[in-house]
């Protein structure tokens, strides 16, 4: 299987943490030196270890946020 290269472009910020040291964060991700997308998943600390994960397009992130606007 390939290697996945990744690069953190931005943080832009933690959602919540495990037990165990685990955060769901909030990224901007270039994934195999493509286009940075929005990227919401767990990692471990100091990034050493990722969980499964959604990987959202610059459009697909202002619907999500038009969404949870219309959430009461």
């Amino acid at each position: 299987m390939a290697e996945i290269k990744f690069e953190v472009t931005k943080h832009i910020g933690v959602l919540s943490e495990g037990s165990k040291g685990w955060q769901k964060e909030l990224n901007l991700i270039s994934w195999n030196d493509r286009e940075p997308k929005y990227d919401i998943r767990d990692w471990s600390p100091e990034r050493a270890k990722m969980g499964k994960g959604v990987t959202l397009s610059g459009a697909e992130i202002t619907e999500l946020k038009r969404l949870l606007g219309e959430i009461e």
